[in-house]
């Protein structure tokens, strides 16, 4: 039970993390590859003037197309995003800029586009998903260091317990074992039950972190979809991305429960 249980903690906890860091990761890149730029246009500006900007931005070879966003339906936005208390701001109160949303023909011009329309006249600012990404990617590269040394923790943790349950059964079969020796059984011969027993428990272990994983997952996936469905960004689908995690959860049960069994026998028997 001692090897069972570390086997379900380690591999549920190792679940959970590879299904936040793949889809942290998939979010990240679709944000990077955005190819939309916000330019924000200066408050006072005159229309003659956002036309002028407007031509502008459409002489770039780089720019695919060029929509024009309102402050007041910027507000909308936001208040659809994140709740009615932000109608206090309607009216002579509205914060937000009017805004171009230019998008461009290859995601890598969004630097480039972004870059040039921050030195034009009218511009307060101008805004890419790369951005973004890029303190996304650096918050990613955080996780996945303390996941990795965490993950690589516990599973020493597993395999550890897994190896004394494993001498402590073959202690317990030691007159057995000298038995079969005596007879002239092979090292592999003897070695072999105990390393299919370690398997099962990692096998078994690893059936209850997947029950979890796979319905957590789904339950996750149909809440924030409906979060992020004003938004182009999307979770890793079920199905296939499920199929995945279930068998890579499987493996590393089976080879930490063979590990375990495997250095616990290379001392009792004389391989």
């Amino acid at each position: 039970m001692a090897a069972f249980s570390a086997v379900t903690v380690t591999l549920l906890l190792v679940g959970v993390l590879l299904t936040i860091l793949l889809n942290v990761n998939k979010i990240a890149s679709d944000v990077e590859n955005d190819v939309q730029v916000r330019v924000l246009i200066n408050r006072g500006t005159a229309q003659q003037q956002r036309n002028q900007l407007k031509n502008k931005l459409k002489a770039e070879t780089a720019v695919k197309k060029i929509t024009f966003s309102s402050k007041e339906h910027e507000l909308k936005n936001v208040i659809k995003s994140y709740g009615k208390g932000f109608k206090l701001f309607g009216g002579d109160g509205n914060p937000l800029y009017d805004v171009f949303i230019v998008q461009t023909k290859e995601p890598k011009q969004t630097v480039q586009i972004a870059r040039k329309a921050k030195n034009m006249k009218f511009v307060y600012d101008a805004k890419y998903g790369g951005t973004s990404a890029k303190r996304l990617f650096a918050i990613v590269n955080s996780i996945q260091r303390w996941g990795m040394g965490i993950s690589l923790l516990l599973l020493f943790v597993a395999v550890f317990l897994i190896s004394n349950t494993i001498r402590i059964t073959i202690l317990s079969r030691q007159n057995e074992i000298s038995i079969m020796r005596l007879v002239g059984a092979t090292n592999s011969f003897i070695r072999w039950p105990f390393v299919l027993e370690g398997a099962w428990t990692g096998l078994f272990g690893a059936m209850l972190p997947l029950i979890i994983v796979d319905f957590g997952y789904v339950w996750t996936h149909r809440v924030l979809s409906q979060t992020l469905a004003s938004t182009s960004y999307r979770l890793l689908s079920p199905g296939v991305f499920l199929v995945e995690i279930d068998a890579l959860l499987i493996l590393i049960g089976i080879c930490i429960g063979a590990l375990g069994a495997t250095f616990s026998m290379r001392r009792f028997l004389k391989i």
